[in-house]
């Protein structure tokens, strides 16, 4: 079975950057042209996109609106969107220009309501950011961090008809320390929601360690800084990621 790989885009101030555990002091900017950057993406074969709204993540608007917007324009295939989506005006706004889903992380722990009200007026559209710092969930551009285990933020959403989970290990995000596969794919097995893995890809290894837990309920795979680093050529990697 075949996985989906999601080159990311993360924007902060209209440039693309990565950041090191979700620290902006930590960021590492790549470009200030993201469009380009979706179309480069596009050109080696990506039919997805993730992109991150990180000044939105942790100010809960977005400030990075215009830079989605041409992505959007740019990129043929599909593109997944999250970063401070905390209300259903913000919801359809994204879905009515263009973006195909929607990553909601702090309002899932905080206000699950919309979100169940959201994913079952809306199929297919909504995804849910499982973000574990230490196996607890981390929220407002993990700024914070609950008393709530990651799996049992999944678990509260089983039923929810939500697309997929986004299982990202904090700790590992940005450092190209690997994927944390042992727990994306433990997530993967307590839930019976499809799951993508993100944070510390590293190269090709993770990405076919990954792919062999398809069957257990592995969606896809996000990767950021080991694309932009050179460590990884996305080419390759949807190959792999297709077996």
């Amino acid at each position: 079975m075949a996985i989906t790989v999601f080159p990311a885009i993360d924007l902060h101030g209209g440039q693309v950057v990565r950041l090191a555990e979700g620290d902006m002091a930590r960021a590492t900017v790549y470009g200030d042209d993201a469009a380009h950057q979706a179309r480069l993406f596009a050109d080696a074969g990506a039919a997805w996109l993730h992109v991150v709204d990180l000044d939105a993540a942790f100010a809960g608007e977005a400030r990075n609106a215009a830079a989605v917007e041409a992505i959007v324009a740019a990129f043929p295939g599909r593109v997944q969107l999250g970063g401070g989506i905390r209300d259903r005006a913000a919801i359809d706004r994204w879905l009515a220009l263009g973006v195909a889903r929607v990553v909601i992380g702090t309002a899932a722990l905080e206000q699950p309501e919309l979100v169940r009200e959201a994913a079952r007026s809306l199929p297919g559209r909504i995804v849910v950011a499982v973000d574990a710092k230490d196996g607890l969930v981390a929220t407002r551009g993990w700024a914070s961090v609950s008393d709530v285990p990651a799996a049992e933020l999944a678990e509260r959403f089983a039923d929810a008809g939500v697309a997929a989970l986004l299982f990202t290990d904090v700790g590992r995000d940005g450092l190209l320390k690997g994927c944390n596969v042992r727990a994306t794919v433990a997530l993967a097995r307590a839930t019976s929601l499809p799951v993508i893995a993100s944070g510390g890809v590293a190269g090709l290894a993770d990405i076919a360690d990954l792919a062999r837990h398809a069957s257990e309920g592995i969606e896809g795979v996000v990767t950021g800084r080991a694309l932009y680093d050179g460590r990884l050529d996305l080419a390759d990697a949807l190959r792999i990621a297709a077996r």
